[in-house]
Order: C-alpha cells, then sequence, then structure tokens
C-alpha cells in the first residue's frame, strides 16, 4: 500500500533541501543524520553503507541512509575527499517543546553549516602539518587577484594575479577550493590539474563596493587602509571569499587575521609541471612519500611543520629576508644544547593556532582551552632561554613574552587533563570556585552531608536515636521514636512535622529541604556552573586572540630555524652563500631524497659538482651519458639545492654559492594527458613552450631528453632549436640533458656552453655506471647494455645489437643506414636456442642406484655421500 501523502516531517525535509541545492543534506533525527532521494542513493554508494526505503512520495518509494552523529565525521571526511558538500541540518529545539504545539508538530530544524573542502575545521577532518586554504579569484576592470585563507588557523592574504599567473599561483598555495565568478567558471577548466575544487559565485559576491563594507564590518574598522592599500580586484576576492565563509559557517565567523598583501616577485616563481616533476611537497604517488618535504621535515609541531611547507612552495627573492632565516639557522646550528633544549620544549607545543579558530567558531572543548594553556606556557620558556638571539628569533622571542596573566588565568580554572566536551563536566578545577566545590560535594558526597546535619541535630535536641532517612514519599525526613515526640515538638520553628506511624514520628526542617533540592540538582547544577566559568574563560581567551596567533606563528618561526639546524648537522649540509649575481657553482652536491633513500639500502650517494659561469652571459652544461647513469637526478639535485637555499635552509653539498633564482623550471619525466588529449609528446612540447616563453634571464631551467617522444631528426631539431633559444633568447643559467650527441657540437659555437657527461665502465660487455659527472661529452648512450639489465631476452640484444651495428657503420661511411638496412633480413630475430640441461653430480649417481639392493648401511653411506656431491 503506498501514500502520497507528504509528511510534515518529509515537507521539512524538501523545504531545507531546495534552500541548499547541490549539497547533500545531513537531517538531523535524534542520533542519526539522515538522507533521502537522490542524496541518500549518492551518499550510500560513495560511504559503502546500506540503502533502505522509508515511505512513498509522489508513488515513488522513498530512498534513504543515515549514519550516527557520533560518528558523522568519519563520513564527512569521506564524502568530502570525494568531491560533495555537505549541509549539516540540525534540530533547533527540543522535542518537548514541538509536543507543547500539537502532537503533530515537527520539531524545528535548519542548516546550522555547509561542509565544503576549504571550510573544515575540525582536527579528524584536517591534516595537522598541513594548511587546508580556500581560494578566490576575482577580476575587475583589467585587473586580477587571488585571496586565500585557512580558517583553522586564521591566515588570512591576498595578492596581485593574473589569468596567466593563476595556475603557477594556485600551484603554490594548493587551496582545496577555489571561488570565482559564475562567468568565469567554465574558462578555470584546465586548473584541473592542480587537484582544486572549483566553486562558482553570483557576481554579488564579488562586487567590490559590498565587499569593502563587508571586510570593514568583520575588522571592526571604517576603512581598510590600516591593513595595506588594496586595489579593486584585491578587495572583491577577499570580500568574496568572506561571503562565502557567511554563507558557509551560517553567521559564526572563524577568526580570521588582519589580510596580508603579498607584493609580486617576492617569491620564487615555480609552475605546476616544475612542482610536480621535483617532488617538492608530494610524491609522484600523491602522498608525502618520496618528496622533499617528507625527507627534510624535521619540525615537531604542526605549525612548523605548515611553515616549511609553506617555505618550500614559496622560497624567498628578498636578500635581505634569506639571509635574515640563515643567521637564525646558523645560530642555533653553532649552539647543540640550546637547539636541543628548545626542541624539547617544542615538542610539548600544541596547535594553538587551530584550537583558535575552534574556539571562535564555537566547534571548540575544554582541550582547546587547555592546549592554548600548554602552548603559551611553552612559549614563556622559550623565551626565557632565547636571549642574544640574531634579529628573525629575537623578534619571535618578543611575541613569547606577555602572556602569564592569562596563563595563570587557565592553570588556576582548568584541571590537568580536560575532557574532551563541556557536556562531560569536570573541567573546571577544585579550589576555584567555593560554591562549584559545594555542590559537587552534594553530588559526590550526599551521604556524607546527610550525616553531618543529622549529627547537628542529635547535638541540638539531644536524642541519640534521631535518624535522617529517605523514602520514595516523603524523600529525606528525620525520625525518631514517639517518646521524644513533645522534645521535637517544643522547636516549631525548626522541626516541621510530616508523619507519625506506630512508634515513630516524622520531622523535616527547611535547612532538609533545601539541602534535598541541591543534592537532587547538584549534578546539573555543577555542570551549568563548570559552563558558565568555561564561557568566559573562552571569552577572555578570544580577547588575546591576535597576541597568541602571534605567539603561534613566532613559536612556528623558531621550529623551522631549529628544525634546519638540526637537518644541518645530521646530514652534513653547508650553508649557501646566496648573492645577487649570477653565480651557480656546487661542489659535492647532493640529492637529499635520493640520497635518503640509499642510505636505507646501505648505499652510498655519489655527490658531483656542478659550476655554471657567473658572467652575465647565458650558462648552460650540455649533459650526455647513457640511461640510468643518473642524469635526470644531477638535474633535480641542482633544481632543489637552489631552492633550499632561497627558502632559508642550508644545503646537501660541501659549498654552494647561489646568485639569486627568480624562476625554476623542470622539463623531466615523461606523462600523458589522456583526459585533455595529449600525449606524452604533446604534454612535452607544451612545458616545453612554457618554459621557452616565459624564463627570465635570472631563471634556472633543467631540462631532459627534450624530443625523445617523435622521430629521430624530428627530435634532434626540437631539441637542437630549444637549447639555441635558451642561450640567446632566455639568456637563463640551464642543465639540458639529451642523447643527441650531435648537439655537444653547439659547445665550439655557443660560447655559454659546457659539455658535461655522466661517466661509465665497460666490463666484459657490461656496462658499470659511475654516477660521477665530468666536463666532456659522451661518445654513445650505451642504450642496449642498460636493455639488458632490465632483463631483456638474450635474442632481443642480440638483435638489437646487429641493428646498432649496421646503423653505426651507415653513419660512418657517410649516411648508408637505409642501404645497410635493408641489408638485414626482414625477420632475422630468432628465438633464443634452446639449451638442454646438463644432469647434476647428484642426478646421475641417483640413476646408478637400486635401491632394492642397499642395506642400511650402504644407504646411510649413500645419503652422505650425495650430501658432499650437492655441495659440489
Amino acid at each position: 500500500m503506498t501514500d502520497d501523502a507528504t509528511t510534515p516531517m518529509m515537507a521539512q525535509y524538501l523545504e531545507i533541501k531546495a534552500q541548499n541545492p547541490g549539497a547533500l543534506l545531513f537531517y538531523r533525527m535524534g542520533d542519526f543524520y539522515e538522507m533521502f532521494f537522490d542524496d541518500a542513493v549518492a551518499a550510500a554508494a560513495a560511504l559503502d553503507i546500506a540503502l533502505t526505503r522509508r515511505g512513498f512520495h509522489q508513488g515513488e518509494p522513498i530512498a534513504m541512509c543515515g549514519v550516527p552523529v557520533h560518528s558523522s565525521e568519519g563520513y564527512l571526511l569521506t564524502l568530502i575527499r570525494k568531491g560533495f558538500r555537505v549541509a549539516i541540518a540540525e534540530q533547533l529545539e527540543d522535542p518537548a517543546e514541538a509536543k507543547k504545539r500539537g502532537s503533530k508538530s515537527v520539531v524545528k530544524r535548519g542548516v546550522v553549516r555547509l561542509v565544503t573542502p576549504g571550510t573544515l575545521t575540525e582536527d579528524s577532518l584536517l591534516e595537522a602539518r598541513r594548511h587546508n586554504y580556500l581560494a578566490a579569484y576575482a577580476e575587475v576592470r583589467g585587473a586580477a587577484a587571488l585571496a586565500w585563507a585557512d580558517i583553522s588557523t586564521g591566515e588570512f592574504r591576498v595578492m596581485p594575479s593574473s589569468p596567466v599567473r593563476l595556475g603557477p599561483d594556485l600551484a603554490r598555495i594548493a587551496p582545496r577550493e577555489l571561488l570565482v565568478g559564475e562567468a568565469r567558471d567554465g574558462a578555470l577548466s584546465d586548473l584541473a590539474e592542480t587537484a582544486v575544487s572549483i566553486t562558482p559565485l553570483s557576481r554579488g559576491s564579488f562586487d567590490s563596493t559590498n565587499a569593502d563594507r563587508r571586510l570593514c564590518d568583520l575588522f571592526g574598522v571604517t576603512s581598510l587602509d590600516a591593513f595595506g592599500s588594496f586595489d579593486r580586484a584585491e578587495v572583491s576576492a577577499m570580500g568574496a571569499l568572506v561571503d562565502y565563509l557567511h554563507l558557509t559557517q551560517r553567521g559564526r565567523m572563524p577568526r580570521l587575521s588582519p589580510p596580508m598583501r603579498e607584493a609580486l616577485g617576492t617569491a620564487m616563481q615555480i609552475d605546476t609541471a616544475t612542482r610536480r616533476n621535483l617532488e617538492l611537497t608530494q610524491g609522484l604517488s600523491g602522498g608525502r612519500d618520496g618528496s622533499l618535504l617528507a625527507a627534510i621535515d624535521r619540525t615537531v609541531t604542526a605549525a612548523g611543520a605548515r611553515l616549511l611547507e609553506r617555505r618550500l612552495a614559496s622560497p624567498a627573492l628578498d636578500l635581505g629576508v634569506i639571509h635574515e632565516r640563515q643567521a637564525a639557522l646558523g645560530s642555533l646550528l653553532d649552539a647543540p644544547p640550546l637547539r636541543d633544549r628548545l626542541r624539547e620544549a617544542l615538542r610539548r607545543v600544541p596547535d594553538m593556532d587551530r584550537a583558535l579558530s575552534r574556539l571562535a567558531l564555537d566547534r571548540d572543548g575544554p582541550r582547546d582551552l587547555a592546549a592554548i594553556r600548554a602552548g603559551l606556557d611553552q612559549a614563556g620558556q622559550i623565551a626565557s632561554v632565547l636571549t642574544d638571539a640574531p634579529p628573525l628569533l629575537a623578534k619571535a622571542a618578543q611575541a613569547l613574552v606577555g602572556h602569564a596573566p592569562l596563563v595563570t588565568l587557565l592553570n588556576q580554572a582548568l584541571v590537568a587533563d580536560a575532557p574532551l566536551l563541556t557536556r562531560d563536566g569536570g573541567y573546571i578545577a577544585s579550589g576555584y570556585d567555593p560554591d562549584l566545590d559545594a555542590t559537587r560535594a552534594l553530588r559526590d558526597e550526599g551521604r556524607g552531608v546527610i550525616a553531618r546535619m543529622q549529627a547537628e541535630y542529635v547535638e541540638a535536641t539531644g536524642i541519640q536515636s534521631l535518624k535522617i532517612k529517605h523514602n520514595n514519599v516523603l524523600g529525606y525526613f528525620i525520625e525518631t521514636t514517639t517518646t521524644h515526640e513533645d522534645r521535637m515538638r517544643a522547636m516549631p520553628e525548626v522541626f516541621i512535622h510530616r508523619q507519625t506511624t506506630a512508634g515513630q514520628v516524622r520531622f523535616t526542617t527547611l535547612a532538609l529541604s533545601d539541602l534535598e533540592t541541591r543534592i537532587l540538582n547538584a549534578g546539573n547544577h555543577a555542570l551549568e556552573i563548570e559552563k558558565r566559568h568555561y564561557s568566559r574563560l573562552k571569552d577572555q581567551t578570544l580577547a588575546h586572540a591576535a597576541a597568541i596567533a602571534q605567539a603561534a606563528r613566532a613559536l612556528a618561526e623558531i621550529d623551522l630555524a631549529a628544525a634546519f639546524a638540526d637537518l644541518s648537522a645530521g646530514e652534513n649540509w653547508c650553508a649557501p652563500l646566496v648573492d645577487d649575481s649570477r653565480a651557480f657553482r656546487v661542489t659535492a652536491g647532493r640529492h637529499p631524497v635520493v640520497e635518503r633513500a640509499l642510505r636505507g639500502q646501505g648505499q652510498p650517494f655519489v655527490a658531483n659538482d656542478c659550476a655554471l659561469t657567473d658572467r652575465e652571459t647565458p650558462a648552460l652544461w650540455l649533459l650526455t651519458g647513457p640511461n640510468m647513469a643518473g642524469k635526470s637526478t644531477f638535474l633535480r639535485q641542482n633544481a632543489l639545492i637552489a631552492l633550499l637555499a632561497q627558502a632559508g635552509s642550508h644545503v646537501p653539498a660541501t659549498s654552494a654559492h647561489i646568485g639569486l633564482v627568480s624562476q625554476l623550471f623542470s622539463r623531466v619525466g615523461a606523462s600523458d594527458d589522456l583526459a585533455r588529449g595529449r600525449s606524452t609528446f604533446m604534454v612535452e612540447m607544451v612545458e616545453t613552450a612554457a618554459i621557452l616563453n616565459q624564463a627570465d634571464d635570472r631563471a634556472l631551467v633543467i631540462l631532459d631528453e627534450i624530443g625523445r617522444g617523435t622521430a629521430t631528426y624530428d627530435g634532434l631539431s626540437i631539441a637542437w632549436a630549444t637549447l639555441e633559444h635558451l642561450h640567446e633568447v632566455n639568456r637563463c643559467r640551464a642543465l639540458f640533458a639529451t642523447h643527441y650527441h650531435e648537439m655537444t657540437a653547439l659547445a665550439g659555437k655557443l660560447p655559454g656552453v659546457t659539455n658535461a657527461t655522466v661517466a661509465v665502465k665497460e666490463w666484459e660487455g657490461d656496462v658499470i655506471f659511475l654516477h660521477e659527472v665530468r666536463l666532456g661529452a659522451a661518445d654513445r648512450s650505451y642504450g642496449v647494455q642498460v636493455a639488458k639489465l632490465a632483463g631483456l631476452p638474450a635474442s632481443v640484444i642480440d638483435r638489437a645489437k646487429q641493428v646498432l651495428e649496421a646503423l653505426e657503420q651507415g653513419e660512418r661511411d657517410g649516411g648508408k643506414q637505409a642501404t645497410l638496412i635493408d641489408d638485414l633480413p626482414l625477420f632475422r630475430a630468432t628465438p633464443a636456442p634452446r639449451v638442454e640441461p646438463q644432469p647434476s653430480r647428484v642426478e646421475t649417481r641417483l640413476r646408478e642406484i637400486h635401491p632394492d639392493d642397499l642395506t642400511p648401511i650402504e644407504a646411510l653411506r649413500l645419503i652422505y655421500e650425495l650430501k658432499e656431491a650437492a655441495k659440489g
């Protein structure tokens, strides 16, 4: 039987769903979030949970699924990672209140939050050591800007941008979600490679006039001038971001720091392909493993780890900033006891930024206040040992002092080990509030309080048999025998008669009635008192939010400096000389990720020098040598050394002199892009085109095997012309690896080109890789030998040698390859000859044996004989 009538509850669901298009609706029903219709079908498939039915709507069964409220965060994380947005509809009143309006009244519900990839705040939904950015891109009258914020930490930044720069900027910032105007949504489809979720907003969200007012209201100012000079596009981008937060947080705005404007040209430009090729923050598998970040991360705080990722993503171009960071690192490198003491203290620093954010959004608990207390307490101790520190550390130390009053307050008010939720109670310390202590005593020691009152009444009346008892009808009462009734009634101002039974008489007092009420309500009353104290403590903490956030940033800065120093000491890295020259000289450079992997296998890493000239001319090394010899590793390690130097770190080398690198470009590795119809060769050409069109004279370019994905002469022509363009037009520093040995002739024609090769040795037809880079040119690539090492069948290797010999002979004879190839039989390749296995000594001896003729002693001797034969 079907019922097409829409129930009041379903009508409410449909109304809320209509108000939140494009999002799954988590509809609170008791202890579950329920989903219906298409939402249920999509969520059940995404979460791998049961899909059921509940009633009918318009003649069709209603699909339904649900998740428990207490474990909903895990399901939310899965849905967000799979690209869904989720609207959370909570019950806004007690069901008892709804019943007062009628037996069929529906509990009021409303969306309290819209959960999207860029608006996560819960620890369980976030990676502690990575930022979770929400970004907004705006274009106003030919100008463009990009704003981004991490609402879990309060960071808020903006910078000028452009359609051309947007891709590299997004690759650097790596936001989880990008807000764009509806008109720009389709035009940004090429940003798919940045793995960002794109959310279109209406034009009203980007209106610069409304945005200005929105920002001023948020920060409580009449003008944004106090925070810097922002153009209309920057205001538009920031305003759209804030408007989206109003929409998703339903009025509970997160704590955002005043916006910081980043000027163009303050960070090394690194495009998406280069970040991917160099595996800066993610390995090719998509995780941290195998990345530079994973190899060098020795930070001990979550905030320090997030700062490290930002530094690697945005190496500085300001020499003053670079030298300041190097000075901080150097001071801690030279003071191991201080460094160890700081790192030990930093290990006890919780994530104050994210605790502050949860407090501001009312998604907090007592442990967030405890985290603030612990962090500020450690901050004071750290500040006390940072005396005579270099400027960067001294500035950080200043931000760590002045928090003692708040720490003292939180120490007095909070227990040492606070519970997770306020509803659990027990987080306000004993002795902080006498009324709370008394209420807890009633709750926990009700019998003892009654016994003390009984003793007081016994002493006042002189009746030793007087007892205070309890039953479900009278509650607490005073009972004595009828022989003492007159004495009790003689004090009517104290004892009030309640009941007389056979042999017993019962009384009460105003004090006992009050005590009974307080005992019965003590549990709830104690929790209410705790919540009031918690609310005040929270308000007082948020009043210091700006100073706490500054202290958190200072602790992250100290953590990163100490981590870099610990890395340098442990890995034997050197302090690079970074200046405004065009130098690039590295002595005994190493690849930090490869070196770490080889160490785990017990193998050494072969260090190599790189010396690009520092003249005002192009400086290019043309690198030749066999596959598997280490050319790609050499290219990448030098790019990483430049990046680390400008990030403020020491570098894996014996010495290094790095002239500022404005742009870092890498064309290494091979992959296709089938989703956009691009072959491997096409992807290579697109990335090469980006380099040739954008690289300036301070860029560092690494190119590996350009032109290998097409015909030999086509590839050689493209590689040749590319190298000439880098030398004559871009005039940059570059490392160019190739198997086209003909290109080595360019070293004699172009003054900025130097030949280098990776050395190998041949031994009995095999090749031994030395992994040493030397000046000079390789005469061959040893591809057949590498193929043999890879395990190609012997028949294939033999045939390859024949073809190679014919080709080389034709080249020596003046270009007669075609004729010689024609002379090779078309199907000359033959299967590998079958080699009959020779019997072993053990097999031969076994064939000679007649088991029935053996005595036991002969059989035993035979076993010893066979064992000796097996050894041979």
